[in-house]
């Protein structure tokens, strides 16, 4: 039997969304059911198995939308395994691990999620157009930094947990939360 599990991402020009759609093709491709939404149009979380939450991260911060929808949902989102991702970060620091910004960072701990993983991200032309003074100093950031197999290797981590969870659940006869 697969896990059922919700993929609910917050994104401000598409980047985190793209991160959650490949998130949710090799879930299916473990044979996971996967439902991908933006954020505002979950309006439940207790008909899943397991949940992924991604947001855009912006100077420090995660989209208003996906800080929200922690709150709102933490006390369902406590009883079953949480992994948290966030994507932006350009240029030098590409590569380097963000934290989690302190509201999210108390929720997460409130609902016991995973530790977060950061994706780069991707910085489109016309996000800069509006800042013409600042366009040159940012011109050399415009590209799509993403790591595609960074990506698909956390997500086959993840099915790899919930395969792992399912079987021990079976062979005890209980439900296991797995990553909890």
């Amino acid at each position: 039997m697969s896990k059922k599990v919700l993929i609910a991402y917050g994104t401000k020009m598409g980047a985190t969304a793209t991160i959650a759609a490949v998130i949710g093709s090799e879930l299916r491709a473990a044979g996971h059911q996967v439902d991908v939404h933006e954020i505002g149009a979950v309006l439940a979380v207790s008909e899943y198995d397991a949940v992924i939450v991604g947001s855009a991260i912006y100077q420090a911060r995660w989209r208003p939308e996906v800080v929200r929808f922690l709150r709102h949902h933490e006390r369902q989102l406590r009883n079953r395994p949480v992994w948290l991702f966030h994507s932006g970060p350009i240029g030098p620091s590409k590569n380097h691990d963000q934290p989690l910004p302190a509201d999210v960072a108390r929720l997460a701990r409130l609902i016991q999620a995973a530790p977060v993983k950061t994706f780069a991200g991707e910085l489109q032309a016309d996000a800069i157009t509006a800042r013409l003074s600042r366009r040159a100093d940012l011109e050399h950031l415009i590209g799509d930094t993403r790591d595609w197999n960074k990506i698909r290797t956390w997500s086959r981590e993840i099915a790899t947990t919930l395969q792992t969870a399912r079987a021990e659940a079976a062979g005890n006869g209980s439900s296991l939360a797995a990553g909890k």
